[in-house]
């Protein structure tokens, strides 16, 4: 070791180089999928749940939806919690045909807490169901949602996560570009994770749980990102969180700048929260019991993490170049041939994931300012770890109604061929 710095500075580097070979590794995987034969026979029964904080600009619309899906409508009913509302959700909801519960507590606020509530009053109405579905109010549904997540759920999988896709991806370049970084999302992690028999992570919408993995572990998840919470303690038990392709729910994005910032905070802090207390228990459970699956969580719970190794190590880099302060190994673990093959494919396989879903036009242009919306998780990131012990729900605001009809159905060629 040639400086002081290099006691830190090299395990830094060991760990950047671990992080980006796997991440080169899942990408090339995600590129392509089997073809696999599927049941659209239904068999499961489902209650689906949508928990809305003042949404009565949306929720009618997600309604409506859900009760014009592809399923036998003996098959599931559609709960609405109207959580904490002081506007006309709870009425909006109940006009367009959802089974509405109304819930007032000022001391636990946020979506954990309404699902949990909701999933206690299901489990204790006679009629009893195989799963649950999760939507967030301001979604729409894929026609063939329920029937894809039947055909998993007949393959023995018990949580499932399905595509999540935009309705609104040319609102504006936030839009997105935010839109842009879901699909990459669902490819080149989700997807490339699901095929090679590890698990991914619940993503807070379009979500399948069996009824059983809650009546078992319960719920209780209650932090900013309940999502990922929830994946993770079923993951330390060696429960994985599946992906469902095909199964398609169409979210809003933000369209401004601000509001992107904020709601990707909310993230990061939950995050953070999320890695502080899993990370020990993962690498203690993995560990004791030989289990890939549970180390290989570790990867997904620490991303906010290594997001800040590497800007720290990029602004070292950068006065590295003037004034050596540690030494650079990383063209000795991998030669820079590698390095050349891992930055091309940086470019070329969101290139290829959006040539593949077929965008629309104006995303193309949206794509050239893609960099500029990467980067400013940086500054999120940061604010995010500072804040990470602050659990104070920031509630995302929808405004504009939009039909299924106006939403692109993408790749139902796809969904209909491998039909049995």
């Amino acid at each position: 070791m040639n400086y002081l710095l290099d006691l830190i500075l090299i395990p830094m580097q060991v760990i950047i180089v671990i992080y980006t070979v796997y991440y080169f590794v899942l990408a090339v995987i995600g590129m392509w999928r089997s073809r696999v034969h599927k049941n659209y026979t239904p068999k499961n029964s489902f209650a689906i749940v949508v928990c809305a904080h003042n949404e009565e600009a949306v929720v009618g619309e997600l309604v409506k939806n859900l009760r014009s899906l592809d399923y036998p409508d003996e098959l599931y009913d559609i709960f609405v919690v109207a959580d904490n509302c002081t506007d006309k959700t709870a009425e909006v909801a109940r006009a367009a045909g959802a089974n509405v519960h109304e819930r007032f507590n000022k001391e636990e606020v946020g979506k954990g807490y309404a699902m949990g509530w909701m999933f206690d009053r299901v489990e204790q109405m006679d009629r009893k169901y195989d799963a649950f579905l999760i939507f967030d109010a301001d979604n729409l549904v894929h026609p063939q949602f329920m029937l894809e997540m039947n055909d998993h759920l007949e393959k023995g999988e018990s949580v499932i996560q399905g595509y999540l896709n935009s309705k609104n991806p040319t609102d504006s370049w936030v839009a997105g570009t935010f839109s842009i970084a879901f699909w990459m999302v669902n490819h080149m992690w989700h997807l490339a994770k699901y095929r090679v028999g590890l698990s991914t992570a619940l993503g807070g919408t379009g979500m399948c749980i069996r009824t059983s993995i809650i009546r078992e572990y319960g719920w209780d998840c209650n932090s900013l990102t309940e999502d990922m919470e929830f994946s993770m303690k079923l993951l330390t038990h060696g429960i994985r969180t599946c992906w469902a392709h095909d199964a398609i729910v169409y979210d809003e994005k933000v369209t401004t700048m601000m509001a992107s910032c904020k709601q990707r905070l909310r993230w990061a802090q939950g995050q953070f929260d999320c890695a502080g207390r899993y990370i020990p228990k993962l690498f203690a459970t993995g560990i004791k019991t030989g289990n890939i699956m549970i180390l290989d969580g570790i990867f997904q719970v620490s991303q906010p993490y290594f997001l800040l190794l590497t800007t720290v190590y990029l602004v070292l880099s950068y006065i590295n170049a003037y004034t050596p302060i540690y030494t650079n190994i990383l063209y000795q673990i991998l030669p820079m041939s590698v390095w050349t093959i891992i930055g091309v494919g940086q470019y070329l396989f969101p290139l290829i994931v959006l040539l593949k879903i077929k965008v629309p036009p104006k995303i193309w242009f949206y794509y050239l300012l893609y960099p500029l919306f990467v980067y400013s998780w940086i500054p999120v990131n940061i604010l995010g770890w500072f804040r990470r012990h602050n659990k104070v729900w920031s509630h995302t605001v929808h405004t504009r109604a939009v039909g299924l009809n106006d939403v692109k159905l993408t790749r139902m060629g796809n969904m209909n061929k491998n039909k049995k």
